[in-house]
């Protein structure tokens, strides 16, 4: 998890965040060198005091590049006590929820570009607890951290690490079988 916050370098300075676009992108860069199957994970918070639509559009074109398995997203409130709250360059409301709209949009594209990599894959699962909404499966998580759904007795299966070949990829999950 590498909470970037702003693909905005200006953004990042104003936050006080103490990193760079280019210092976020260069440690992405060098874990998928060494890992490039990595799973990886951010936040982001939109509407930001002084944030420009230039200035946003530098955030989506950061997700665009690293194409995250999971970002947190928020739109940017005041907090009592912090600088930023008493800033005159508030992004009004209806600005901040538009753009909080745009980016969840890529959010779901890129997590489903993500888990779409794992059809037909055989991975490990830790089995965690029932589907709640299906009982007679299993719910668990991949190394990767996605949550995986397969049939199964949760008193049997509860953690331990299976083996399932996925099936299906949703959005923000995956489904499979259980294989020896």
């Amino acid at each position: 998890h590498i909470p970037f916050q702003s693909g905005s370098t200006e953004v990042l300075a104003r936050m006080g965040r103490g990193h760079t676009r280019e210092k976020f992108l260069h440690i992405v860069n060098r874990i998928r060198q060494r890992l490039p199957d990595a799973a990886i994970s951010a936040d982001v918070i939109v509407g930001f005091p002084g944030e420009t639509e230039e200035q946003f559009q530098e955030t989506l074109s950061l997700m665009e590049e690293v194409k995250f398995d999971v970002v947190n997203t928020a739109a940017y409130s005041p907090r009592p006590n912090t600088p930023a709250a008493d800033w005159v360059d508030q992004v009004p409301d209806d600005v901040k929820h538009d753009r909080l709209l745009r980016i969840n949009v890529l959010v779901k594209e890129h997590a489903r570009e993500r888990r779409a990599r794992m059809q037909g894959r055989t991975v490990e699962v830790l089995i965690e607890k029932r589907n709640v909404r299906k009982p007679t499966q299993v719910l668990g998580r991949t190394r990767h951290g996605y949550v995986t759904y397969c049939d199964g007795d949760i008193d049997e299966l509860h953690g331990k690490t299976v083996k399932v070949l996925i099936e299906t990829c949703e959005t923000f999950c995956l489904v499979g079988r259980i294989v020896d």
